[in-house]
């Protein structure tokens, strides 16, 4: 009789729990409904007990078979457990978005779209952290909004993108925030803590304990080349010296970890320093782990568990391949290798099930963390998220003020801009006028509406006229007579030409630095024939040389646009013509040409005697298009320092140590806590709006040892802080910064332990400077 009882329970979970192929109107995929018998016989639906144990029972009801199922990112479901199919591979690196070829979220139900905010690069150019921390609640919300409408397959989504953009010509830097690892951390914390449910400053309890979405921080680590010359990410083997880790590399994952909490991280496809960074037990297991007490899932990248074997030959079999990502402490695979070949392992004793139990826990632990295992999410914390709460006018607000104060205005000339709005005729010229989708960039899903810069300029001068230019991006032709002709006959000139998708993206790298095709001809030749001094808007994600256009002056003012996302096509028009005041700032250095023949392949941040230049505004010694940090406004910002509660630092070091520049110095880590929370100061600047229009100002503060840049061990100067300050014209307002010694001053020696050193470092905000000692 128990057992007829027990078969109709089974049957009842198959028939009603599990649908594997859900209709868009239908509920979201979730285990333990409380209306299934079955569901008070596992202790993994009990919500009273810790989610350690309702993760290892779920664990230790899986045959091996069903345990090695749920390796991989398409996991499929457990109908007589109740557990529905789950697809860990979702993304939503600037907005939901419904990429890849096995999508976890789908826009084919009540949700057809979702907020498409600014691409990463751009938002960072805000340097503002509560902006990206509203940014990423959005996405989180929207995110439970589309499950919530049962067009979701899973909640764990693979951002942010946390790389450094070492390199102006990387296809994928357009998806971070920039070069700076303070910035690029503080990004990570960020979008982390908004996207998962926390609260902007990370004392918030989860409601509940549950997250309202995962948060991967990807690609770890020191990954930022895709396809160049004929060198892939599947093979390329990045040699990267401790201290360019300690210092650059691994900074914006620790913070991701230890700060944001983060409940994933993606391990990337390249090797590090011979070692792929799947198989890499020092990296997953002793460092996040271990050091940064890394609580989540780690996936790898898609397929590059079989590159281990396939392409790198690091592996000597596929079963090779398989232990050695699991026992480096991967969880999950994205793609079918581990699906295909964990048996075999398993039965070459290569693994052992305790391997497979410990990535399974982790995943399990996550799913259990996100609601699914506590009935229907939509009667549980964030089930009141429903579909009106995708593309609502308030997400689409913000998305106009990312893009806002993301725009970069790098050139103005005679005070060109703003533009009258009286203006009596308008030229736009140029391939990224009137093309919605360039606006987006990468990784984006449809979004709430589309708005191009031509459709938002006409709502100023409705009669503007519009020629193409190129015949794409790429501009292999160009019509310049026809342009020139175009612009003799008008008043003003706006030339919006750029980059796009097929010039730089993923799996895909710049080989130079240059315009596109004669997008150069085409802008020169406009220039000259126009009336006036014509305005150039670039739309692009990676930096380019335009130092023709910058010295020339005929073309008057100059401005980045990034990919600005759905309402950038609006916020580009009331820039241009002074509805709102520009703030954005550069989050890399723009490079000249000749920066090409530095390789790709080489990882060095610091400068060389024998002529390497070095990377990012740190290291960099050479010329420059555009410094890190510049950005211009429609007014103008003076800087005075204030104050500082003390001018000299006393780490009261009993044995300090001497480098051999014979500089005492402090190991940080030996200072321990309490030393590193002794030795801070606070610094205040006052800012003044000296100008005649309101703004939003970031503030940018850069600390510089005495020696910085002397020998190409230090660097230049390093960012600190930023913070933003809105002012009427007229206006004054005080910003303050916390300076710690030992996160702020510190460097890493040539074993990538951090150190600071006994001597004066300089605070600098614009021009003014002012002096800090620190005495070992």
């Amino acid at each position: 009789m128990a057992k007829q009882i027990l078969l109709l329970l089974i049957l009842f979970t198959v028939l009603h729990v599990v649908d594997p192929a859900p209709t868009p109107h239908s509920s979201p995929p979730h285990a333990c409904d409380p209306s299934n018998p079955t569901t008070k016989l596992f202790q993994f639906c009990r919500t009273d007990l810790s989610l350690n144990r309702r993760a290892r029972d779920i664990v230790s009801r899986l045959t091996v078979d069903e345990k090695i199922s749920q390796l991989v990112n398409s996991a499929p479901g457990i109908p007589r457990l109740g557990v529905p199919a789950y697809q860990w591979w979702s993304e939503a690196l600037h907005g939901v978005a419904d990429v890849g070829p096995t999508p976890g979220i789908r826009f084919n139900g009540t949700v057809k779209s979702a907020t498409s905010f600014p691409q990463v690069i751009l938002s960072a150019a805000s340097f503002d952290s509560y902006l990206w921390y509203r940014i990423a609640q959005v996405i989180g919300k929207e995110a439970r909004g589309v499950y919530n409408a049962g067009q979701a397959k899973g909640m764990t989504f693979w951002a942010p993108n946390i790389n450094i953009f070492r390199d102006p010509r990387w296809g994928r830097g357009q998806e971070t925030p920039g070069e700076d690892p303070t910035v690029t951390g503080a990004y990570a914390v960020a979008y982390v803590r908004g996207l998962q449910g926390d609260s902007f400053d990370g004392k918030k309890t989860l409601s509940g304990g549950h997250l309202q979405a995962s948060a991967c921080c990807k690609h770890f680590t020191a990954y930022d080349l895709d396809r160049w010359k004929g060198i892939t990410r599947y093979v390329f083997n990045a040699q990267v010296s401790l201290a360019d880790l300690a210092e650059t590399y691994q900074p914006p994952f620790r913070k991701c970890i230890e700060e944001g909490r983060a409940s994933g991280i993606m391990c990337a496809y390249n090797r590090v320093n011979g070692i792929p960074s799947c198989a890499d037990p020092n990296l997953l297991t002793r460092t996040a782990r271990g050091l940064w007490h890394f609580n989540g899932y780690i996936t790898s990248d898609c397929d590059a568990v079989s590159i281990i074997y396939d392409d790198q030959g690091y592996a000597k079999t596929p079963e090779d391949a398989v232990a050695d990502v699991l026992k480096a402490g991967m969880d999950v695979n994205c793609g079918s290798y581990l699906q295909k070949h964990t048996k075999s392992a398993l039965q070459q004793k290569k693994v052992s099930e305790t391997d497979i139990n410990r990535a399974l826990i982790n995943l399990f632990s996550v799913r259990i963390r996100l609601g699914l295992f506590n009935g229907d999410p939509t009667k549980l914390t964030y089930g009141n998220i429903s579909p009106n709460d995708v593309c609502s006018p308030s997400h689409q607000a913000l998305a106009l003020e990312a893009a806002r104060n993301g725009i970069v205005l790098l050139k103005n000339a005679f005070k060109l801009l703003p533009l009258s709005k009286r203006s009596v005729s308008l030229a736009v010229i140029g391939p990224n006028a009137h093309v919605a989708k360039t606006l987006l960039g990468n990784y984006a899903g449809p979004p709430c509406k589309n708005v191009t810069p031509l459709d938002a300029i006409r709502r100023y001068v409705q009669n503007a006229v519009y020629h193409k230019g190129c015949d794409s991006v790429a501009c292999s032709n160009a019509a310049v007579e026809q342009a020139v002709a175009i612009a003799k006959s008008a008043e003003r000139v706006v030339l919006i030409m750029g980059l796009d998708q097929t010039q730089e993206k993923e799996d895909f790298d710049r080989v130079d630095l240059s315009l596109p095709g004669k997008q150069r001809e085409l802008i020169t030749s406009v220039a000259k024939a126009a009336k006036r001094p014509v305005v150039l808007v670039l739309i692009c994600g990676g930096p380019v040389d335009i130092s023709f256009a910058k010295d020339n002056d005929k073309i008057g003012s100059i401005v980045w646009a990034g990919y600005p996302g759905e309402a950038g096509g609006v916020a580009l028009a009331e820039i241009l013509f002074g509805d709102h005041n520009p703030g954005g700032r550069l989050p890399v250095t723009w490079y000249p040409q000749n920066f090409v023949n530095v390789k790709m392949t080489d990882m060095r941040m610091r400068s060389s005697s024998s002529g390497y230049p070095g990377r990012t505004y740190r290291f960099y010694k050479g010329p420059k298009v555009f410094e890190f940090g510049h950005g211009l406004s429609y007014t103008t910002y003076s800087y005075q320092f204030k104050s500082l509660t003390q001018n000299t630092l006393y780490l009261n070091q009993s044995k300090p140590q001497t480098n051999s520049d014979s500089l005492p110095y402090a190991l940080v880590s030996e200072m321990g806590k309490e030393s590193c929370d002794t030795a801070k100061t606070k610094v205040s600047v006052v800012v003044e709006n000296q100008g005649e229009m309101a703004g939003k100002h970031p503030v940018l503060m850069f600390a510089r040892h005495e020696k910085g840049g002397e020998d190409g061990t230090r660097a230049e100067k390093q960012l600190v802080g930023f913070k933003s300050v809105v002012l009427r014209n007229g206006e004054r307002g005080e910003v303050e910064f916390e300076i710690g010694v030992c996160e702020h001053l510190s460097r890493a020696n040539e074993v990538g332990v951090m150190v600071v050193e006994e001597g004066k470092y300089f605070l600098t905000v614009g021009d003014s400077e002012l002096p800090l000692t620190v005495n070992v």
